[in-house]
């Protein structure tokens, strides 16, 4: 498969580009900054060096040419301002969409947050923002009929190793998640169609990331 992923040099997605590409798919990332071109090498993706807060949906598309799938990865990241949660995390995941319409590539991974909602409401009016950007996000992906779409929703995002065991249900309850098990996750994600359609939460569990993944496909 030939697979693109929109915000390339984030944690996840360095995991997602090298465990894709060391079994042999083709995969490149968006990323705005050139000085990140070498970490995604390392990762055995191609960088596209492209900023989806500025460009245009037939720019983006032009880059999607001939891909299978895509995966939104991407994030504003902690420390970022409103405004950028709504540039990235709402619009450049839309954006995103689109240009995938644009290109004819259906296939569309979206990874979104646990309690993502239009109408979200949390203590931290940044945090507030950030999940309601996502939620319109997700519910914009989800009028796109032509898309086969999944959306991943992770608890909490840590750092440890991963332990290739997850629970993932349309609601799972608050929880924390290695980075590297979402990651792993996304790919199976990617191969297994019957997930189109699908929206759940993701967090640590017991059940095989393989198991966990066709049980939602039943």
């Amino acid at each position: 498969m030939r697979i693109v992923i929109a915000g390339g040099h984030g944690q996840i997605a360095l995991i997602l580009e090298r465990l894709l590409s060391e079994r042999g798919d083709s995969v490149a990332g968006f990323i705005r900054n050139p000085a990140q071109v070498g970490d995604l090498q390392a990762a055995g993706a191609t960088a596209l060096i492209v900023d989806l807060e500025k460009a245009s949906v037939d720019e983006v598309a032009a880059q999607l040419s001939g891909a299978d799938a895509v995966v939104f990865a991407a994030g504003a990241g902690p420390g970022s301002g409103a405004a950028r949660k709504e540039t990235v995390d709402r619009d450049a995941a839309i954006l995103l969409a689109d240009a995938a319409q644009a290109a004819d590539v259906r296939r569309y991974v979206m990874v979104s947050a646990m309690a993502a909602d239009p109408q979200a409401t949390a203590d931290d009016e940044v945090f507030q923002i950030y999940l309601r950007a996502k939620g319109i996000a997700d519910e914009a992906i989800r009028e796109r009929t032509s898309l086969d779409w999944t959306i991943v929703r992770p608890g909490g995002l840590t750092n440890d190793a991963g332990t290739g065991r997850v629970t993932a249900a349309e609601s799972t309850g608050r929880g924390s998640i290695p980075r590297a098990d979402v990651a792993a996750v996304l790919v199976a994600v990617l191969d297994e169609p019957r997930t189109a359609g699908y929206s759940f939460d993701l967090i640590s569990g017991e059940t095989p990331i393989a198991e966990a993944v066709a049980a939602l496909a039943r």
